[in-house]
This record gives structure tokens, sequence and C-alpha cells, in this order.
């Protein structure tokens, strides 16, 4: 029976300690199928702003029952701070950075643009340093890791940028070649460069909405209905910007058809439960955790692409994808590390704490104040 426990214990801790990078990896599954499915929505015609409109809607359709329902007794009061905060969040994530995100994606190819999205834990990196989110400690070795992480990550997206070399011939690509692709491509092709400063101003505005929704979820303490609101106010704003960039009324047609399909897709798992979960993982293990699993989704709508979309894979974009994976996981290494020591630091704060008490109702008892180091001599020192 106690062999049972344990083992069971044992069990139930690894999948505590796991949650968060299930979370994590499942949602790279989700990201992937939404950068195949819009980029084949895209390639169709639909206008990328009002791709973003519907997106927001159907997230918020989503999201808002439930909200309504489980967290009706935890919302905290709105005030104004709060408000603005929901605004720019909106602001940043459904408007700025999606729509820089699928125009630089229309101009690129899924893989490319995944591949440029991996600069986002190092930019989250560099700005959770700034807002004192982070500390760097330069003489220990995984600070070491994440400042050097990040440097070689952006160094591989530059290269990406700035250089493209020939074309990597794959088989099973080579089979799928359609005239609709080779055109797509020959398209984006020529507006390579514009794609990728669209990508990294919306990975720019991605990692600031990680910071921002990190900040605002310590005093709004109910995810479902942050996400809600995030939500419904990027589905307000893109409304707005919308009807500025698109005149024609035939813009907002749809129908049953892939444009349907891409705007209920991202909407449900690439907003909705997107939000929510990293907003739970974030709570637990901070900002650049969350961001540290993009590598994943590159290797998987790579894979995709060549097979749905028959992509191009250019040397350069492989070269810089190797750098970006290597700066990222150099990160990820240090943000591990210093989870360790949190995790060891804890239990010794906690042996120190019961120490001094213990010490304190002594004395109450009647121990002698001379003898005050007996205990402390048996807390151990990190």
């Amino acid at each position: 029976m106690e062999n049972n426990k344990v083992g069971g214990g044992c069990l139930s801790n690894f999948y505590q300690r796991g949650k968060p990078y299930i979370a994590m990896i499942s949602l790279q599954f989700g990201y992937a199928g939404m950068n195949v499915i819009t980029k084949v929505s895209l390639n169709g015609g639909m206008s990328h702003y009002v791709l973003v409109v519907y997106r927001h809607a159907f997230a918020t359709l989503a999201i808002a029952p439930f909200a309504l329902l489980l967290e009706r007794k935890l919302r905290p009061k709105m005030t104004f701070m709060m408000f603005l905060q929901i605004f720019i969040l909106g602001l940043l994530g459904p408007v700025i950075d999606q729509n820089f995100y699928y125009a630089g994606l229309k101009f690129t190819s899924p893989t490319f643009s995944c591949a440029m999205s991996n600069m986002l834990p190092a930019m989250t990196f560099v700005m959770a340093v700034l807002c004192r989110m982070e500390k760097v400690h330069i003489k220990k070795l995984r600070c070491q890791a994440k400042v050097i992480g990040t440097i070689v990550t952006v160094a591989g997206a530059m290269l990406m940028t700035l250089y493209k070399g020939h074309v990597i011939n794959l088989v099973w690509a080579n089979t799928n070649n359609t005239s609709n692709v080779s055109q797509s491509n020959e398209t984006s092709d020529k507006d390579w460069l514009k794609g990728s400063i669209l990508l990294i101003g919306a990975t720019f505005a991605w990692a600031s909405f990680f910071i921002l929704q990190a900040i605002t979820m310590r005093k709004y303490t109910a995810p479902l209905s942050l996400t809600a609101l995030v939500c419904f106010m990027g589905t307000l704003q893109s409304i707005a910007v919308t009807l500025v960039m698109e005149h024609k009324p035939s813009a907002w047609a749809i129908g049953f058809d892939m444009n349907l399909l891409a705007a209920v897709y991202a909407g449900i798992v690439s907003s909705s439960l997107a939000y929510y979960v990293q907003g739970l993982v974030m709570e637990k293990r901070g900002p650049v955790f969350v961001t540290a699993f993009s590598p994943l989704m590159m290797i998987i709508v790579a894979i995709m692409g060549s097979f749905i979309l028959a992509e191009k894979i250019y040397l350069g974009g492989v070269l810089g994808a190797v750098l970006i994976v290597a700066g990222l996981y150099s990160v990820l290494w240090g943000k591990y590390k210093e989870y360790q020591e949190k995790e060891i630091e804890g239990p010794l704060k906690g042996v120190v704490t019961n120490d001094i008490e213990m010490q304190t109702s002594e004395v109450v008892i009647g121990v002698p104040m001379q003898q005050p180091t007996i205990l402390a001599k048996e807390v151990p020192i990190a």
C-alpha cells in the first residue's frame, strides 16, 4: 500500500510539474494549424483586416459565457487605469500584432513567419529586464546563458531577413507543386524584406502584450474575464481600423468556406484559449517561459507547409532558424536553472523561518537568551 501511495504521489508530482510544458506544447500545435489555414485564406484574397475582426468576434463569443458564469464573484472592480491597460492590450495584441503578422505572412511564408516569431522570447526577456521583472546577475552562468541566447536569437533573425540563399528542394514538396502556389511564392519573393519588417514589428507588439498582460494580471485576478475583455476590445478597435483601411463592402463577405474556418479556428484556438492558457502559465513561470516554446511551432509549420502549400525553404532561412533555436534554448536553459534555484531557496527560507519561530517559543518557555545561535547551526546554508 505504501509503495502504491509513493508511486501515485510521484506520478501526481510529475504531472503537476509537467502541466506548464504540456500546455505550452499543445498551444504550439494550435498556432501551427492557424498559420497554415490562415495562409490559405489570405492567398484566396481575404483581407487580413477583416480576418482580425472576425477572429476576435468569434473569440469573444467563445470565452465570454464562461467568464460570466465562472467568475461572476471573482471579477475585481473596474478602474480607469485597469480599463486603460485592457485598452492597450487590445491594441497591442489583436490590432497591431495580428495585422502586422498577417500582412507579413502574406508577403512571406508560414515557416518564415514562425521562424521570425522566434525572436519573441529574446524581445520579451529584454523588456522584462527593463521592467525589472527579470534580474540579471551577469556573473552567474544562467544569466550569461540568457544574455548570449538573446544575442544569438537576434542575429539569427537578422540573417533570415537579409540573406535568402538558394532554395532547398524537398522530395515531398516537389510532388505537390501547383501553379497557384508557385505564383504566390513568386509574389512573396519580391516582398520578402517588407514582410520581414512587418513580422519584426508584430513580434515587438506581441512581446509588449505579454509584459503588460503579466502586469495587469497582478491586479485583475479573473483570467477568463480579462481574456474576454481583451478580445472584445480588440474586436471594436479592429472594426475601426478596418473601416479606415477597407472601403469595399465586399471585403466583409464571408461564407461557409476557408475564410470562415480561418476566422473561427484562429478566434477560438489562437485567441480565446491561447490568451487564457498563457495567462495561467505566466502567473507561475513568467512571460519569458511562456514565449520559449515557439521553435516547436516553426518545425510543425515547416512540415505542414511543405506538404500542404509546397512551400519553398531557403538556405538563409534554415541557417537563421538554427541560430534562433540555439539562442532560444540557451534562454530557456537559463530560465530552467533560475526556476530550480527558486525551488531550492523556497524550502530553505521555510526552514529558517520555522527555526526562528522555534527559538522564539523556546525563549518564551524559558530557554536562556544566551544561546540564540544553537539552532542556527542546524540550518543548511546554500
